[in-house]
This record gives structure tokens, C-alpha cells and sequence, in this order.
């Protein structure tokens, strides 16, 4: 089974593809999409939605798990992440791949079996369970690793 994982951002979407085969979880790729602040919000949202659709033609995953925005301190930033959040969610939809929703706090629940585990032990799990040589340099792209291996484990147990 191949989830992609992705935490939304209208400057940076981290993703991540991960493959579960048995009790086995594989690191396929993950990284960044990365918009030019000089463009219109629109074409940063449709520079995500082409990336997003490239990488699901790539992968033909099973479905795609996304993080939930759930609370922001700031609404400037809260508006552009739900956008982005909503393109991503589009394009899933667009390819007929179902989309799950997950909180930070059930991803670190599900990896670390702590919900206010900090993001260094998420990140050290997510590393140990890909067997990956080291963590992921960029947060947002380890957030979407995580966001994957959450689905999958929910997906094969629950769903």
C-alpha cells in the first residue's frame, strides 16, 4: 500500500510517499514544493496543484493523508495554509484518490504513542521506522512523512 503524506503551505508543502508492505514501512521520496512569493496567490496555489498532481501520477498511491489545520495563533497564515490545504484535497480528488485528514497530534499519537511527544522524537521515529541514514533536514517534509506512515497505520488497522 502507497499513501503520500502532505503538511500544506501556500510558501512550502512538504510531502512525503511511503510504502507499507507487511509491517514494513519504505521511504519512496519525500521533499518540497516550493512557491515564488513574487507571484499572485493563484498561481502559487496552481504551482502546487501541478506539482501535487505530478507526483500522484508518479506514485499511483492508494490515497492520499493530509494534516489537519485544526489551530493557528496567527489568521495571516491560517487563510493561505486552509487554500493550500484545499488544492491539495482537489487535485487528490481530481486522480479519484481518497483523502484522509489527521491532526498533529494524532500523527504523534500514532508514531509515538504520545500526542505532545516533541517534534525531535517524531523525527527520530519517523527516521527509525523508514531506516532512513537521517532525519529529514526539512521540517515540513519529515511533518508529511509522518502524516503518510499515520495513514497507513490507521488505514491497515481501522479503516
Amino acid at each position: 500500500m502507497i499513501a503520500i503524506g502532505i503538511d500544506p503551505g501556500t510558501a512550502t508543502t512538504g510531502f512525503g510517499v511511503v510504502k507499507k508492505d507487511g509491517n514494513d514501512f519504505f521511504c519512496l521520496e519525500y521533499g518540497v514544493i516550493k512557491t515564488d512569493k513574487k507571484d499572485s496567490p493563484s498561481s502559487r496555489l496552481h504551482t502546487l496543484h501541478k506539482a501535487v498532481s505530478l507526483i500522484i501520477k508518479k506514485y499511483s498511491p492508494d490515497f492520499l493523508a493530509v494534516e489537519n489545520v485544526y489551530f493557528f495563533k496567527n489568521l495571516k497564515t491560517a487563510l493561505p495554509v486552509s487554500q493550500a490545504k484545499g488544492v491539495v484535497m482537489l487535485t487528490a480528488e481530481k486522480a479519484k484518490i481518497s483523502v484522509y485528514e489527521f491532526t498533529p497530534l494524532e500523527v504523534k499519537m500514532t508514531i509515538t504513542g504520545y500526542g505532545r511527544a516533541e517534534k525531535k522524537q517524531v523525527q527520530e521515529m519517523i527516521k527509525v521506522t523508514l531506516k532512513l541514514n537521517e532525519k529529514p533536514k526539512s521540517k515540513d517534509a519529515a511533518d508529511a512523512l509522518g502524516v503518510a506512515i499515520c495513514g497507513l497505520i490507521k488505514n491497515t488497522s481501522a479503516f
